[in-house]
């Protein structure tokens, strides 16, 4: 139809567009609370303006190691967010022919990161919930190189029972496999602490985008014990992007120090949002899953880019597709916004759903 929008050609049209002229934006998960007060404060005084160390600050490799059990400052590389610790880990261990094992629903960067490090993703799909079929991941694991957990997950919202990742670790340990475990939204779980991932050659990726609200700042890092892996991925950061912004290194450090009342009180409000959109969207009739952590609702959507793109052009709503996530016929929405623009948002959704949806 010539007066159809034209659809939307993946997540890039999305980032970095904001609230603005009744746009509302279900779209990226960049949380709407605002920093550490503190991560600001920290700057009155900086004036380092010289090259960082490649692995990252001293100072912040040693509150981190304080956060996992027996680590060490030399065990952890402070990246440009996470995006850049799962690139560097992948080149870092690739080799020809290899190939690395990705949940499906996954993050839509993973198979691009895989492919982009000379290797080939391979699948298994999650159970209902989202959650781990051990006894598929049992069989299609042996002969990978990698292997990815994304606990709490993006775009499920699903954590991972304990009983199944002490199953993945315990299999991969006897495999020789690499653990990348992304655990960006570990502090975003709603029912229970997280659980870390042990073993050889386990890769934690973290950052301080989602818990303390810094997406722009670009600090991630990642943690193994694996010495000779975070010496390959030091020594390629020295010829790629050199060290991550020192200054950004200074407050993500003093978001360290905040309190956990900090994150405690987030915790809540993302609980509040969930469970609004969450029953809201069961009103209107969608089958979804119910996040137990991060802020994603996954609802089935059929014709799930032409949804994506109505919503958008004719609602004046973000939203992801949810085959960029290897879901298709599900849409992606993030309740990282204010709960009376996910309101406003339900209201809209109810309407498209009883007119142009209908004509689908």
């Amino acid at each position: 139809m010539p007066n159809e929008p034209k659809l939307i050609p993946g997540p890039s049209f999305f980032i970095g567009k904001g609230d603005d002229n009744g746009l509302i934006s279900f779209g990226s998960g960049q949380p709407d609370l605002p920093p550490p007060p503190e991560a600001f404060d920290a700057l009155t005084k900086y004036k380092g303006f010289k090259y960082g160390l490649i692995q990252g600050e001293e100072p912040l490799r040693a509150k981190l190691a304080e956060e996992y059990p027996a680590a060490m400052p030399e065990h952890f590389v402070i990246t440009n967010g996470a995006s850049e610790a799962i690139d560097l880990v992948l080149r870092s261990i690739s080799k020809p022919g290899g190939k690395v094992l990705l949940p499906r629903p996954y993050y839509y960067s993973y198979p691009f990161d895989v492919m982009y490090a000379g290797m080939t993703p391979v699948y298994y799909d999650l159970a209902e919930g989202g959650k781990i079929n051990y006894e598929q991941f049992e069989k299609v694991a042996p002969g990978c190189r990698a292997v990815f957990i994304n606990s709490p997950s993006n775009p499920t919202g699903t954590v991972q029972d304990i009983e199944t990742l002490e199953k993945v670790e315990a299999l991969c340990d006897k495999l020789g496999l690499y653990i990348i475990s992304d655990e960006v939204y570990k502090d975003l779980i709603y029912d229970r602490e997280n659980y870390l991932l042990h073993g050889k050659h386990v890769v934690t990726v973290n950052s301080f985008s989602k818990t303390y609200a810094m997406c722009g700042f670009r600090v991630g890092y990642l943690y193994s014990q694996d010495a000779q892996l975070v010496s390959k991925v030091i020594e390629m950061k020295t010829h790629t992007s050199m060290n991550t912004s020192v200054a950004a290194q200074i407050m993500a450090l003093a978001a360290l120090r905040v309190p956990a009342s900090y994150v405690e009180k987030h915790v809540k409000i993302w609980k509040e949002r969930r469970d609004m959109l969450y029953a809201g969207m069961l009103e209107l009739g969608l089958k979804l899953w119910k996040p137990e952590g991060a802020f994603y609702v996954l609802p089935k959507l059929k014709n799930s880019g032409r949804v994506v793109s109505d919503l958008y052009y004719k609602y004046r709503m973000i939203t992801y597709d949810g085959a960029w996530f290897g879901a298709p016929d599900h849409v992606r929405f993030s309740y990282a916004l204010d709960a009376s623009k996910i309101k406003e948002g339900l209201r809209r959704l109810k309407k498209f759903l009883k007119t142009e949806y209908r004509e689908y």
